[in-house]
């Protein structure tokens, strides 16, 4: 998504996006799909198109049957990262 880097968000910019109580209480540290894709203002099936792709690698893993997302590695990957496989792969 994004490899301009006048997008790239400090871990600093990321936290302080969450400051306020409303935001913090809509988006808590651990999303669901659906937060996850409310958050990043796309719909879910995208979410779960990128997540089987790979692209999520590091900011997502499954408890149980469901997939969580970690709200400021997801914010950071996508916005600083952007949406590129894994490396590691």
């Amino acid at each position: 998504m994004a490899n301009d880097p006048n997008l790239r968000l400090s871990d600093r910019e990321v936290a302080s996006m969450f400051a306020a109580d409303t935001d913090a209480q809509r988006y808590p540290p651990i999303l669901t799909l659906e937060e996850a894709a409310d958050l990043l203002r796309i719909p879910v099936g995208t979410v779960r198109d990128w997540r089987s792709r790979g692209l999520l690698d590091g900011c997502c893993t499954r408890v149980g049957k469901r997939v969580r997302f970690l709200r400021n590695r997801l914010v950071q990957h996508v916005f600083s990262r952007g949406l590129r496989p894994d490396e590691r792969r």
